[in-house]
């Protein structure tokens, strides 16, 4: 059995927490038996390996380069990533999925392949079903097989499982119905989806066939110069839908769908996080505040407040979920990212009369970790060590740097910085040019260990 867990969505409706890179699966809010905290990625890493205990090489990430590094610093450094060349939904990414496996893993045409997304919140009990379907899958090897729960109200934002009289097969498939004919599914006896999707690899890709040929997919890359001939649609819509043979079981405990403010507070067993003060008056409000500016809140009922370097958020819960287009609205750069050597903020950006521009940056590079040697060609950086050492190389020069030092970088000298082995480094950047942009960056190989 191979596990597939799609990790390319955005998480738009956990704005301003949430951006393209630092998305909702990687926010450490939810609270585990230890009182520690951890992400949607964690938790649903965890409970996979206490309950099905897969091997790491049968556990796969599908998402975007430009979340890996989160995938790996959440998760470990080796976990198996497939990335997506771009962003194009779940069909086209879970068609990935098997070209990878098949190609570059040379897995069996005849494994169980189980595809959950990643921000279901159930408990340890739903992750068991995975063995139940696998088990059914083997009975019945050309179907797919689903694992469905009981709905608590009439939702657009489900699929539905129309049951057979048998109580197994599936009758109809209806992705994200209207509200009337949501209520009308439920009077039938349907089941929500809980987004579980299991199938033999064979089985998929013979599915995948009516997309393009085998015959000319022979490598992961041919299938690459093909993917963005796909639909891009969700893998509900462009195969649940249309599929003929399916199956599902019934799961009767806690399931959640965590993708919204609303549903994600009802998990939180606080109600302020970070610089925060609330009235006694206040109910039912949650209030996470990651700015180093304290939060004041009176009067608030059934509020969420959010605030980071991104934005800040004051909303009702129940709108809330409603936040997707006007976030999409908002063109502005992420302003908090984490990459595989630490974390940064954008703490202030300014333009001038001139045209030249300004953005300071508090970055943390973990212990041991470097960034990477580069150079700019549209910008100063003028960097200020506030904590721990390191060894900051200019040019291919390298000297030791603590608290206090600060080195002015030119455009066009090439740079790099290391923190020591035991203790993080955080440094103050500050850009200064014309054109200040992510893209303006050349890298060079360099050996910290000759």
């Amino acid at each position: 059995m191979k596990i597939i867990i799609l990790s390319g969505c955005s998480g738009w409706r956990l704005w301003p927490l949430s951006n393209e890179s630092r998305s909702k699966q990687f926010l450490k809010l939810l609270n585990r038996d230890d009182g520690s905290k951890e992400s949607m990625a964690q938790r649903i890493v965890r409970q996979i390996r206490e309950t099905i205990n897969p091997n790491d090489d049968s556990l796969f990430f599908v998402t975007t380069e430009s979340q890996a590094d989160s995938i790996r610093n959440q998760i470990g450094p080796n976990v198996n990533i497939i990335s997506e060349p771009f962003r194009r939904d779940t069909f086209p990414a879970i068609a990935m999925a098997c070209e990878y496996l098949t190609f570059e893993k040379k897995v069996d045409k005849n494994e169980t392949i189980i595809v959950l997304p990643i921000d279901t919140h159930a408990d340890d009990e739903f992750y068991k079903q995975i063995r139940i379907i696998e088990a059914l899958l083997e009975s019945e090897p050309k179907c797919i097989a689903l694992i469905g729960t009981k709905p608590t109200y009439p939702s657009e934002k489900y699929g539905y499982i129309v049951p057979d009289s048998d109580g197994i097969n599936v009758k109809e498939y209806t992705e994200k119905p209207s509200l009337e004919k949501a209520v009308n599914l439920i009077k039938i006896g349907s089941y929500w989806n809980t987004g579980v999707v299991a199938f033999k690899l064979g089985y998929m890709l013979e599915k995948l066939e009516d997309y393009y040929s085998s015959a000319e997919i022979d490598s992961l890359e041919s299938f690459l110069l093909e993917f963005n001939k796909l639909p891009a649609k969700s893998f509900d819509y462009e195969i649940l839908e249309k599929a003929g043979n399916m199956k599902f079981i019934v799961y009767e405990g806690k399931w959640k769908d965590l993708g919204t403010w609303n549903t994600l507070t009802e998990e939180m067993d606080y109600l302020n996080s970070g610089y925060v003060r609330q009235g006694e008056e206040c109910e039912n409000t949650h209030v996470i505040n990651e700015l180093s500016i304290p939060i004041l809140v009176l009067g608030a009922k059934d509020m969420v407040v959010a605030a980071s370097p991104d934005g800040i958020l004051v909303s009702d819960k129940h709108k809330s979920s409603y936040i997707k287009p006007y976030v999409q609205q908002l063109d502005a750069r992420p302003m908090h990212e984490e990459r595989k050597w630490g974390e940064y903020k954008v703490l202030d950006y300014n333009q001038y009369g001139d045209e030249m521009k300004s953005l300071t940056k508090h970055l943390t590079v973990k212990a041991g970790k470097h960034i990477s040697y580069q150079r700019h060609f549209l910008r100063d950086e003028i960097w200020t060590i506030v904590d721990g050492r390191g060894e900051l190389l200019i040019d291919g020069e390298v000297r030791t740097v603590e608290r206090g030092d600060v080195a002015y970088i030119k455009k066009g000298q090439k740079h790099a910085l290391k923190a020591s082995q035991d203790e993080d480094l955080q440094f103050i950047e500050v850009q200064i040019g014309a054109e200040l942009i992510e893209e303006d960056i050349e890298r060079f190989n360099w050996n910290w260990n000759p």
